[in-house]
Parts: C-alpha cells; sequence; structure tokens
C-alpha cells in the first residue's frame, strides 16, 4: 500500500478528517455523535492519511500537547500507519518545543502507546462508554 501522511489543520482537511472519525468513533464505536465534535479541532493540528485521495486514518495534537482523536479505518489496522501518525504528532510536539504530551488510552491501546514511550499515569476511567486510561510521555527539552 502506498499511503500519504501530511500535516493539516480543520480548515483546510475538516470534510476527510471528519469521514474517518465518524466511521471509526461514531460508527464502530458507537461514540456519541455530540461528544465527538468539540471546540478544540479549530486550535488543534491534525495529521491525515490517505491511500489514493482516500481518507483513511488521522489524529490531532493540542497546543497544550493532548495527543487525541487518533483513528485508522478497520481495514487498514496492524500497517504501521497508527505509528506514522503518532510519529507526525511526536515530530510536531518537539516543533513546538513541548516538554510533555499525553492521552487518553482506550484500554485495548495501551500496548500501542507503551511501545512508543507513553506511560499510564492514570486509574482506568470510562469515555463515552470505553474504557481509558491517562498516558504521558516527556519529551527532551529544548537544547
Amino acid at each position: 500500500m502506498n499511503y500519504n501522511i501530511k500535516t493539516t489543520s480543520w480548515k483546510k482537511d475538516r470534510t476527510s478528517l471528519s469521514e474517518v472519525r465518524k466511521n471509526v468513533f461514531i460508527e464502530e464505536q458507537n461514540v456519541p455523535e455530540d461528544l465527538e465534535w468539540d471546540e478544540f479541532d479549530k486550535d488543534c493540528i491534525h495529521i491525515l492519511v490517505t491511500n489514493n485521495q482516500t481518507p483513511i486514518a488521522c489524529g490531532r495534537i493540542k497546543p497544550d500537547g493532548h495527543i487525541g482523536r487518533m483513528a485508522v479505518l478497520k481495514e487498514y489496522r496492524n500497517m504501521g500507519i497508527g505509528t506514522a501518525i503518532l510519529s507526525a504528532l511526536l515530530k510536531q510536539a518537539n516543533n513546538a518545543n513541548l516538554e510533555k504530551l499525553y492521552l487518553h488510552a482506550q484500554v485495548t491501546a495501551i500496548a500501542f502507546y507503551e511501545k512508543q514511550g507513553f506511560k499510564i499515569c492514570s486509574e482506568e476511567f470510562m469515555d463515552a462508554g470505553i474504557p481509558h486510561k491517562t498516558m504521558e510521555k516527556r519529551l527532551a527539552p529544548p537544547t
């Protein structure tokens, strides 16, 4: 597969980003639609992955280092796309001189984030009816 990964904004690629998130979170995971869309999208840096111009995955990072809304369409999972998104988000965090990143990982995705250097820092909690744990990763301070 030959996929394309790009850094973008909500303003520029809202339709494509929404399509992936709707498919994964609202349709597949039954997240209520009113919980999926928030006021933060416009302020985030987004990563969009496409395959032959078709949106297949996405993720975002808030200015405070909160990574979220990472989603990969079911048929494209376990191909390294999630790792590529996270790498692109880490690059954005380094560019912004952030010292710490955090995310709310679905419990089923904890091992994925641990492989990327994230550590659990909370008890389990429910978000949109799905069990999560907060995880964080410290970045090297800027030199």
